[in-house]
């Protein structure tokens, strides 16, 4: 059908500095976005304590909440793919708005479960047709373009915990509402990107139709390559959800630091993830995603592996170190999918989002019956092996080309 034909995911932005302003804007969006969503694990402690839960019914909030994500997100991506959806980016911020409020006035278990899934209904439509935004304002420079947006999301996921520990964790549960604000303002920058989004579709349509790029490669190195990229997410989101939800309760059992400190720390953690994300994109577009890659997932090894047998300054310091360099993984391995598949811009983001979301779930949950059952230091000896599922990289097939 023509309509299929209309690669507007592949086009280079327009604009120059309009199109810039546009990938400010969904950074920003993408913070507010993740600070929301980061606030549910950040007062896993409070939570706890308040309705006397156990590590597996902490996991299985997180569950609730990335599961609605894994499942969302790759259908809106395969039908925006057809069907751009400027305006569905307001929209999503609107169910985490909805999510927020509730979270914030949750009077039981399954509340809380209800909310955190609408938080994740939001996330899930928010980032594929975000993500294929910031490759169409990219101006070509696609792996800066995803660095930038990413580097948005993970400085929001470590505003989460510093928001908890001086607004939430001292006053209560109700104190959630505050950050209804955020939500709000959100969906206000929100619409005004989908505006420009949408002059930009229609300009496209009124263009002569492209044919569809394809990719060279033989399907079975595509799908072997698709299958390493996924285990790498695999490896990626595991390790980082057992930090982003039992950090705390590690720290807090290891070296009896209070609840508020502990949520400094991992404020610490996550701010190292947001200062590295923004080289992964860069870096691969002048050198190649797979090195990226390849550092970014096995180059973390050495230093998960210690982190577990050292000190409170060792642990906080190598929690920088693994941060920085962890963080550079996401954007690489997506641009890397992309260029892998090409024209399924929405499809491709949808899915490893949506995976990434899914697995980050699961194993949170089965990460809170492990500690349960074994205990939160067992938890993070067991993790610390992850990174050497990046081992695999060298599965990948190479991709570069020569640059004028």
């Amino acid at each position: 059908m023509q309509r299929s034909a209309i690669r507007v995911s592949d086009t280079s932005g327009s604009g120059g500095g309009a199109a810039f302003k546009v990938l400010v804007a969904l950074s920003v969006s993408h913070m507010f976005n993740d600070t929301l969503q980061a606030l549910i694990p950040s007062i896993y402690p409070l939570l706890k304590d308040s309705f006397q839960l156990t590590f597996t019914q902490i996991g299985l909030i997180t569950f609730a909440f990335q599961l609605t994500g894994s499942l969302l997100q790759p259908l809106v991506g395969v039908y925006t793919d057809r069907r751009p959806l400027p305006y569905s980016l307001p929209v999503g911020m609107g169910f985490s708005l909805i999510g927020l409020t509730l979270l914030a006035t949750a009077a039981s278990y399954h509340w809380l479960v209800f909310a955190a899934a609408l938080v994740g209904t939001g996330s899930a439509i928010f980032h594929p047709e975000a993500s294929r935004l910031a490759r169409l304002a990219s101006g070509g420079k696609h792996g800066f373009a995803q660095s930038l947006f990413q580097v948005g999301g993970n400085f929001g996921s470590s505003l989460g915990p510093l928001a908890a520990a001086y607004i939430v964790m001292p006053r209560g549960q109700l104190h959630v509402l505050w950050f209804t604000a955020v939500a709000l303002v959100g969906i206000v920058v929100l619409q005004r990107v989908g505006s420009w989004y949408r002059a930009h579709l229609s300009l496209a349509r009124k263009q002569p139709a492209k044919s569809a790029v394809r990719s060279t490669l033989p399907r079975r190195t595509v799908v072997q390559a698709i299958a390493v990229l996924v285990l790498l997410i695999f490896s990626k989101y595991v390790y980082l959800t057992s930090l982003t939800s039992y950090y705390t309760f590690f720290l807090i059992e290891k070296f009896h630091v209070s609840a508020s400190h502990a949520q400094i720390y991992l404020f610490v953690f996550l701010f190292a993830v947001a200062a590295g994300t923004i080289l992964g994109g860069p870096i691969g577009d002048r050198y190649g995603r797979k090195l990226v890659i390849w550092v970014s997932i096995l180059g973390v090894a050495p230093f998960t592996l210690w982190m577990p047998h050292t000190g409170l300054v060792g642990t906080v310091l190598l929690s920088v170190i693994i941060g920085v360099i962890l963080a550079s993984a996401f954007s690489a391995i997506l641009v890397y999918a992309q260029e892998l598949v090409p024209g399924k811009v929405g499809l491709i983001g949808g899915l490893f989002f949506g995976f990434a979301f899914g697995v980050a779930g699961i194993g949170s949950a089965g990460l809170g019956k492990l500690a349960d059952h074994s205990g939160i230091l067992y938890v993070f000896e067991v993790c610390s092996f992850l990174p050497l599922i990046g081992l695999l990289t060298a599965f990948l097939p190479s991709l570069e080309r020569k640059h004028s």
